[in-house]
């Protein structure tokens, strides 16, 4: 059976939430290019517009201009694949998913793609698995605040982190981030906010978009326990970066910790 393969011109503070809506929108795999487009891969009998349509009001953006070409099945194989190569992080870590081996030494977390947005090839959460990959020594209690797949989640707890808790909006994404850890062997807890436990983490980690995390620095800094505690923010372009920081300024010593691509990860110790 063909496919349909679609290339969507997006801007980039709005990719993520966009991508995630396609998924559920009724794509069947979803990436973003470097460029900052995404494409998609639909059944070749999927209604395009209906769907882009349809994504469009869930991320609250206009309906992107875009193209499109059919693929046969080894073509779409190929292309799904593709988009999914491993990733090395750090000196440690290596993501990657299912049909790929891992290099030795290497800590290895296995994604594949599915329902939520999250594989390790975007630049917001390389920087972010960057982080833990760098700061992780073993026994921290680590948040991860808008988990999607729950890479960020199973790194922490492959890391060596003593306690994981996963949280996200979508219910999708809280189900994803529980079957993924436990195809991982890792044991981490994957719950919606309202179930968010009322304990201090040593990090918290949030890969998500500049107004929600503005909206939500009240949240997470009171979910952080004091003295060495950390928190790192992504998903943030490097122009938002010190509208982000302010917002986190009354609680955090906040600096610019990495870039990549325009992306920017945030960095604070608490005060």
């Amino acid at each position: 059976m063909p496919w349909l393969a679609l290339t969507l011109q997006v801007e980039r503070s709005a990719a993520e939430a966009f991508s995630d809506a396609l998924l559920e929108a009724g794509a069947q795999s979803v990436s973003l290019e470097v460029s900052g487009n995404v494409t998609a891969i639909l059944s070749i009998d999927e209604d395009s517009n209906a769907l882009i349509a349809d994504a469009a009001r869930t991320a609250g953006i206009a309906p992107p201009a875009y193209s499109a070409e059919t693929l046969d099945d080894q073509d779409w194989v190929r292309a799904s694949q593709a988009q999914f190569a491993p990733v090395a992080i750090g000196a440690r870590l290596w993501i990657g998913p299912g049909w790929h081996e891992p290099p030795g030494g290497r800590i290895a977390v296995r994604i594949d793609p599915g329902l939520a947005f999250g594989t390790g090839s975007h630049p917001s959460t390389k920087l972010v698995l960057a982080f833990l990959e760098r700061t992780l020594r073993g026994g921290e209690r680590v948040l991860d605040y808008g988990c999607g797949s729950g890479i960020l989640a199973i790194a922490a707890a492959k890391l060596g982190a003593a306690h994981v808790d996963a949280v996200d909006l979508d219910p999708q994404a809280v189900q994803t981030t529980r079957a993924n850890a436990s195809a991982n062997g890792v044991e981490l807890n994957s719950a919606l906010p309202d179930a968010l436990p009322a304990a201090g983490y040593d990090i918290v980690v949030s890969n998500i978009l500049a107004q929600p995390l503005i909206v939500l620095a009240p949240l997470l800094a009171r979910g952080v326990s004091r003295g060495a505690s950390r928190i790192a923010l992504s998903g943030i372009l490097e122009a938002q970066a010190g509208e982000v920081a302010g917002a986190y300024e009354p609680w955090f010593d906040m600096r610019l910790d990495a870039r990549e691509d325009g992306w920017a990860l945030l960095v604070g110790n608490r005060k």
